[in-house]
């Protein structure tokens, strides 16, 4: 029955050293989109990098994604049937995951409250119906990576999570034996205990500086109060999150986009964003922060959709010569 979920009969998963505990029996949900639903674009945006080892998309459109929840770690397998999507969770966190399974693909979030002014926007949409802000109930998850995203290329900070989730995260709970899940190498993120105790050499290693470092480690010390932000309107969620010295405009819309559904959480500061925007809605690549604004404020409550709209569409300005150069300061 859509919207239950029920054991299923399955191995339990096979856990190296470092996994916490084993996985229990798999759980299976099966539920039905009210509307149209594209898993790619829903949940794409909790890609960090194409070798992500928290997410991955299979050739065969299955997503896969891994998650620290309140009930502890957990993986969870979804495929779309027509107009159904089948979940397969593993772990401790399995029960948390499906049980929210309407939420991550963004069954509280309201399409309709968007009201295009511009044609490029409501061409989008048309042919994108599957788009849905996702909404995944966690905050820490999607913050860490985020301050390691400040200031630096996508490369850097994608290889960053991805040497500090292997290296420190756990094994995702999963189906044993099977060599497909096997192949694809996911692993749960740390705990925020752990990523308190990553030593300095290990952020070094990770090509994090201290600066970004530091802010996590601040971060993780109130992960509960973090974790509370779920729950709050964008305005106190902003604010909770900035109070941690090192997480500003940028780094808390980036969160609470995926961490709450924000549809109004537009990114300030981005390096890129308000060319992307201006050149979209006013042929004019060199806009700043305050004329993207002045551009989305039709769409007040809803700038951030528009903004994933302006994305989609494909009008984006012609590369240019990148005005960040790549660091490394594990070499150095």
């Amino acid at each position: 029955m859509a919207g239950r979920f029920a054991p299923r009969s399955a191995p339990r998963a096979a856990v190296p050293h470092q996994a916490a505990a084993p996985a229990a029996d798999a759980l299976t949900r099966d539920w039905a989109p009210a509307g149209p639903l594209d898993l790619r674009l829903v949940l794409g945006p909790l890609r960090r990098g194409p070798a992500d080892p928290t997410f991955r998309i299979t050739r065969d459109g299955t997503v896969w994604r891994t998650g620290r929840t309140p009930a502890g770690p957990g993986t969870l397998r979804l495929v779309a049937r027509g107009d159904r999507i089948g979940a397969v969770a593993w772990g401790p966190g399995a029960p948390w995951l499906l049980d929210r399974l309407p939420t991550l693909l963004g069954a509280e979030d309201d399409p309709d409250a968007f009201r295009p002014r511009h044609r490029l926007l409501a061409l989008t949409r048309h042919r994108r119906p599957g788009l849905r802000l996702l909404r995944t109930g966690l905050v820490m998850e999607s913050l860490i990576p985020s301050i390691l995203e400040q200031k630096v290329t996508t490369d850097e900070a994608y290889r960053a999570w991805r040497y500090l989730v292997r290296a420190h995260g756990t094994p995702a709970p999963g189906p044993e034996g099977d060599a497909a899940f096997t192949t694809l190498g996911l692993h749960v993120m740390p705990d925020a205990r752990t990523w308190s105790l990553i030593p300095s050499w290990e952020w070094h290693r990770a090509g994090v500086d201290a600066k970004r470092s530091a802010t996590i480690l601040r971060a993780v010390r109130v992960a509960r109060r973090m974790e509370e932000a779920a729950g709050m309107d964008l305005p106190e969620a902003m604010a909770r999150l900035q109070l941690v010295p090192g997480i500003g405009p940028w780094t808390a819309a980036e969160t609470l986009q995926r961490s709450n559904g924000a549809p109004d959480a537009v990114t300030v500061g981005d390096l890129h964003l308000p060319g992307i925007v201006g050149h979209a809605l006013a042929d004019n690549r060199h806009a700043d922060d305050e004329e993207m604004l002045a551009l989305l404020a039709p769409y007040e409550g809803q700038r951030h959709r528009a903004t994933r709209l302006i994305l989609l569409s494909g009008r984006v300005p012609p590369r240019r010569a990148p005005r960040m150069t790549r660091g490394d300061i594990a070499r150095l």
